[in-house]
């Protein structure tokens, strides 16, 4: 089968498509044919292991020291069942599927193995399969966090980087809850973000969210640069700041942050369920979902897309359309 395979960690030029062994399911595997993944950004930190500060450490354990210990990265997939284990009961050849790989990627190829009791679902019905690719990624990420924090109707959340994968999603998911939504983003993707059901945009170019007297219920801080020392003040008696992107001090130092003010600091993975992409499935069934798409390649120009994600600038997501 042909793959996106890169064999030394660095620029988008160490990506090359090759021929490489088709997997075979085991008693309990799913085999998916691949028709969609994203190119996200944390394939972009694991291609180039450009981590957040002081993860270096443990980002050479899990994504490799000298040489990648996943040749082939993709965490998501939308695609259709080509076989299944002999164990396998949930799912059959020719459903159609999205699934989340997590940390094991793979889904830059055009077939991937994963096991029936992981992060799969079937297929929203009225989606195609790039469509329904980017729920996966940002979508269960977004909605793993949000589910900490405990959003209610008349909620005020606030979505730093709210133009992104999992901004788009979180801004989402924030108002299908019933929060009173305010994204953070450049004046370039505004419309976009108050088109999703932002209440309010603000502009990161001009203004500064965690300078002003406004305070919010939760802070969903998917860029990185809103430590709990920037946005306390920001931040309501009994709030929640979700560090979806963080370094390791950020990390260490939430649980005593917590603690020390009441409000909830909370960083870290996360898991990854079926459960949650079925959640997100039926939403965008019910058409109270978008799914937001910047860009889409052809596995051949994986290269390409890996740029434009190293821009920084996407919105979104990066669709690479792997099944012809």
């Amino acid at each position: 089968m042909k793959a996106a395979v890169y064999r030394r960690f660095g620029s988008p030029d160490v990506v090359r498509i090759e021929e490489v062994p088709r997997p075979s399911p085991g008693r309990r595997d799913v085999l998916v044919k691949v028709h969609a993944s994203t190119v996200s950004a944390a394939d972009r930190r694991a291609r180039s292991r450009d981590v957040p500060g002081g993860l270096g450490l443990l980002a050479a354990l899990g994504l490799g020291v000298f040489r990648p210990r996943h040749r082939i990265l993709g965490m998501d997939v939308a695609g259709v069942v080509e076989a299944v284990g002999p164990d396998v009961t949930a799912f059959a050849p020719g459903d159609e599927v999205i699934a989340m790989l997590g940390g094991r990627f793979g889904g830059h190829a055009e077939y991937v193995c994963l096991p029936q009791d992981g992060a799969i679902t079937a297929k929203p019905r009225n989606l195609s399969f790039e469509e329904a690719v980017t729920l996966v990624f940002g979508g269960i990420t977004a909605r793993a966090f949000l589910d900490r924090a405990a959003v209610q109707p008349g909620s005020t959340v606030l979505v730093n980087g709210a133009a992104g994968a999992v901004g788009t999603a979180a801004v989402q998911l924030a108002k299908h809850l019933g929060a009173h939504v305010t994204g953070v983003c450049s004046n370039a993707n505004g419309q976009l973000v108050a088109a999703l059901g932002a209440d309010q945009v603000i502009d990161y170019t001009t203004e500064d969210f965690a300078a002003g007297a406004r305070t919010y219920d939760v802070i969903v801080d998917c860029v990185g640069n809103a430590p709990f020392e920037r946005v306390e003040a920001s931040l309501n008696p009994g709030g929640a700041l979700l560090l979806v992107v963080a370094d390791l001090k950020g990390i260490l130092r939430a649980p005593r942050r917590s603690r020390a003010s009441g409000k909830l600091v909370t960083a870290g993975s996360v898991d990854y369920r079926a459960e949650d992409l079925a959640f997100l499935v039926d939403l965008a069934e019910s058409g109270r979902y978008r799914p937001v798409t910047d860009r889409s390649w052809d596995l051949p120009g994986i290269v390409e897309a890996h740029r434009y994600v190293d821009t920084g600038r996407k919105k979104g997501n990066v669709v690479l359309r792997v099944a012809a």
